[in-house]
């Protein structure tokens, strides 16, 4: 009797050894489990635009080349990852104004995420660029699945849009020779990087003067000037980048 108890004891011990045993490996696999689903679950926004995926692929643009023109469907939004590209618009009288020239990290053709079916404006390559062409349902898809990309997106047009108030208390108040000082050190992004650098490529006058509100000779007369003073040169000769120092600051900030 006390060897089949013993028997008993110890069958009882090896089950209860074994039970923990197995549901000490099903505890770790499935915390293995969430922390792989975790992982899997992590978002990078700058992956995401930095690499193809479902509705999203790689667009190489060249020079002059446009991107969409103005009464196109509007079906998709792009991320510039390198290069250099200008928005325009046309009047119905056939004037047309340039509304921005945007760089590598910005988005363009964001309308199409808030109803419009139709481009309100052209967009064109300044430079060879080198975009990420995101459809319509991927991006909305993206920013309501993932926190980190809407949180950037959202920071991003809040700050466009900062910009286009800003353009409009220009135009309103300030003068055009500090309206072009203004604009040729947004073109440098001076102050996002503390270094302003070349823009490339050249830009013309008659660009500078729609962008500013003015007249070319206008802005030819404030370029000269802006030249003579060492705010600006034209790096290689009168058709090289155009170099933008700090000091024409001093346009801007005085009274």
């Amino acid at each position: 009797m006390e060897i089949l108890s013993k028997m008993a004891h110890f069958e009882s011990w090896s089950r209860f050894v074994t039970d923990a045993h197995v549901l000490g490996l099903q505890s770790g696999l499935m915390s293995s489990a969430t922390a792989a689903n975790k992982k899997k679950r992590e978002f990078d926004p700058n992956t995401f635009l930095a690499t193809i995926g479902a509705g999203r692929k790689n667009v190489a643009v060249a020079k002059k080349e446009t991107i969409f023109a103005q009464g196109d469907g509007a079906d998709a939004v792009f991320y510039i990852q390198s290069g250099k590209v200008k928005l325009t618009v046309v009047s119905q009288t056939g004037r047309e104004a340039t509304i921005g020239m945007l760089s590598s990290g910005n988005f363009f053709g964001e309308g199409a995420l808030a109803g419009q079916s139709l481009r309100m404006g052209s967009a064109a390559a300044m430079t060879d660029c080198t975009l990420l062409r995101i459809d319509k349902k991927a991006m909305m898809e993206a920013l309501h699945r993932e926190h980190a990309f809407s949180d950037m997106f959202v920071a991003y047009l809040l700050s466009r849009n900062i910009r286009y108030e800003e353009d409009l208390v220009d135009q309103l108040f300030n003068s055009s020779e500090k309206r072009l000082a203004r604009v040729l050190l947004l073109l440098a992004h001076f102050g996002k990087e503390g270094v302003p650098e070349t823009v490339v490529p050249k830009i013309s006058q008659e660009t500078l003067a729609d962008m500013v509100g003015t007249t070319r000779s206008r802005v030819s007369f404030f370029m000269n000037r802006f030249r003579k003073l060492g705010f600006i040169h034209y790096a290689g000769g009168i058709e090289g980048g155009l170099q933008v120092h700090s000091s024409l600051l001093n346009v801007v900030l005085h009274d």
